[in-house]
């Protein structure tokens, strides 16, 4: 029996399209059928998601690039966005997020608020392993490459607990935010910002106060 499948691959570097699409269509199973969608940017990606819904032809998977121009709207300004919108209208599809983000804290994020069928890393992909996460993702989800399992590990593994906000306030100062800058980002006040970055210190044994410090050991633990 035919598994008919259809796929919508967002991004926006035509020539990484036209690899994926290469590797799948040469990598198929022989029963499998595959219907390839391409959007280079998010009212593409957004516009063709609620023609499915219209016609009442589903996307079954999503390749969702993280880096994307914004919609024109402003309502949509990443792939994150996209995934989300997905998630909402489209619950049956199977999400894929590649991205060249490797921080811990976009990771992170990316699986708790999408939980992705796949999580692939650029930097880690090859066309063996885009195969091997098509089909993982389809039969037996989720499929996530090395530089994510890595991050998995050590969070699983450390006797350290941070919480949301405490991640933010060390991937904002990790990104040159100033410590008076940071209650603006975190919709907390400025006490509440000290307050935290003490237990910080305290969480990874920092004495000297300093925020380079406190960055040098929550790198070292795969925390930024």
């Amino acid at each position: 029996m035919i598994q008919k499948i259809k796929i919508l691959m967002i991004d926006d570097h035509p020539m990484i399209i036209e690899g994926y699409q290469n590797t799948l269509l040469f990598t198929k199973k022989e029963n499998q059928e595959l219907q390839i969608d391409i959007a280079n940017n998010c009212d593409e990606a957004i516009a063709l998601m609620d023609k499915s819904i219209e016609n009442e032809l589903h996307y079954n998977v999503l390749f969702v690039d993280i880096s994307l121009p914004p919609s024109t709207d402003g309502k949509m300004t990443s792939g994150e966005d996209l995934a989300g919108y997905a998630r909402k209208n489209l619950p049956g599809a199977k999400i894929i997020i590649l991205t060249m983000f490797n921080e811990p804290f976009r990771i992170h994020n990316i699986i708790k608020t999408i939980d992705p069928e796949g999580f692939l890393i650029k930097s880690d992909l090859t066309s063996s392993e885009l195969a091997s996460a098509f089909q993982a993702v389809l039969n037996n989800p989720p499929f996530y490459s090395g530089t994510v399992n890595s991050f998995i590990r050590k969070a699983i593994t450390s006797d350290i607990v941070v919480d949301e906000k405490n991640r933010k306030i060390l991937y904002l100062l990790s990104q040159g935010i100033k410590t008076k800058n940071l209650a603006s980002h975190l919709d907390i006040s400025l006490s509440a910002v000290e307050k935290r970055k003490k237990h910080l210190r305290e969480i990874f044994e920092v004495q000297d106060g300093q925020d380079e410090t406190l960055l040098n050991e929550a790198r070292i633990r795969g925390f930024i």
